[in-house]
């Protein structure tokens, strides 16, 4: 299932959080090789975990992590715009109706339901957050996820070839996208709002434009 928590509720689900940490170590540090920190409790977190910013999570049956992600307005501090805004031309991409994503995460036997089903909670977020676009660093690899889905980005710059291409994009949060997402993501339209509902409480006027 999808769960949205912010950063300061995390503490209520110790498991889920442990799990969630700990598999971002798995993959940022130990299978991709970013210089990313990982703690003495072979968690990975960095400056921006500490900003409060929410988590849209892929929980399995077993209560563990099974993929996340991250956002956090750009109307404050993040990676695009602090590491990596030579990629935009030097643009600071802020916005109250842009929020920016990262830490893109699967767990080491996450299947593609699960990437499916992150893209899906992202995009609940932004379609009930009145969003118009998130943003995004990613690396090459994921251009094939992103295709596979259906929803890939508007690349706003890049740098490096091959494998070490990385990218600065947005995605266009779009209603026409849900329909797709919850196909791949095996997850039924009243089942996603269940899941956002029970984070951020009923939003009858969400609720009539996903009827």
């Amino acid at each position: 299932m999808i769960r949205y928590l912010y950063a300061d509720q995390l503490a209520d689900h110790p498991r889920l959080a442990l799990s969630m940490f700990r598999d971002r170590a798995a993959q940022f540090h130990s299978r991709l090789n970013w210089e990313v920190t990982v703690h003495d409790d072979g968690t990975e977190r960095d400056a921006y975990d500490a900003l409060n910013p929410l988590y849209v999570i892929w929980q399995r049956p077993d209560g563990l992590h099974g993929g996340s992600l991250r956002f956090l307005p750009t109307t404050g501090d993040t990676m695009v715009n602090d590491h990596f805004r030579d990629l935009a031309d030097g643009v600071r991409i802020e916005s109250p109706f842009v929020w920016e994503c990262t830490r893109f995460c699967l767990a080491p036997e996450a299947g593609p339901q699960v990437s499916a089903g992150l893209m899906l909670g992202g995009l609940e977020v932004g379609l009930e957050a009145r969003l118009t676009y998130a943003v995004g660093v990613f690396d090459a690899r994921m251009v094939r996820i992103y295709r596979r889905l259906g929803w890939g980005p508007v690349i706003l710059g890049s740098a490096g070839e091959g494998r070490d291409r990385i990218s600065v994009g947005l995605w266009a949060f779009e209603q026409a996208l849900r329909p797709g997402l919850l196909g791949k993501a095996g997850v039924s339209s009243e089942l996603s709002r269940y899941w956002y509902d029970r984070a951020f409480g009923f939003a009858p006027q969400a609720l009539a434009r996903t009827a």
